[in-house]
């Protein structure tokens, strides 16, 4: 229980110190993707749009200063696009080199307990021979007992992904 606080804790130390760190473009680039995907922002466009396409229809009376196809409407609207789009880049990239930032804590955590596992895995066998346990039939124990070496693991995680793209190229 002590160590979920204290990961909780440092999660939120790195969200804390991730966003003092974020430039004015990256805190311009999330309150406009808060703003973008709001029910104003939606209900907006939507007034707007239908505004505009009624002001331009013929039957309308209104001076029209966009007739269909709405080249004008089209041109704002795509430049809206392409600023949003890059606002949800900004923000995700963001979003990105927090996430790394926490699995590598993560990371970090789940080494530090298979270290403390197998420790304990230790001191368990040593009791076990001091009150006279037979332990040496269990090939599993043998095995959870050895230390995780994370460059082993990479290996094996790239040989198995290797051995699955090949599969699927066929």
């Amino acid at each position: 229980m002590r160590r979920s606080a204290g990961i909780n804790t440092a999660f939120r130390a790195i969200k804390a110190q991730h966003a003092s760190n974020r430039s004015a473009m990256e805190v311009l680039a999330d309150r406009m993707i808060g703003f973008a995907s709001s029910t104003p922002f939606l209900v907006t466009h939507a007034i707007l749009f239908v505004g505009w396409i009624y002001w331009n229809l013929p039957f309308s009376g209104l001076t029209k200063f966009d007739p269909y196809p709405y080249s004008m409407l089209t041109t704002i609207v795509s430049l809206e696009a392409i600023f949003l789009s890059t606002f949800i880049l900004i923000s995700q990239n963001h979003e990105t080199r927090l996430s790394e930032r926490r699995n590598q804590l993560d990371l970090q955590v789940n080494l530090l307990t298979e270290q403390e596992n197998t420790k304990m895995l230790k001191v368990l066998e040593r009791i076990a021979d001091k009150v006279g346990a037979n332990t040496q039939d269990d090939p599993s124990l043998q095995v959870l007992e050895q230390s995780t070496r994370p460059e082993k693991l990479v290996e094996q995680i790239e040989e198995a992904t290797e051995k699955t793209e090949t599969k699927g190229a066929r």
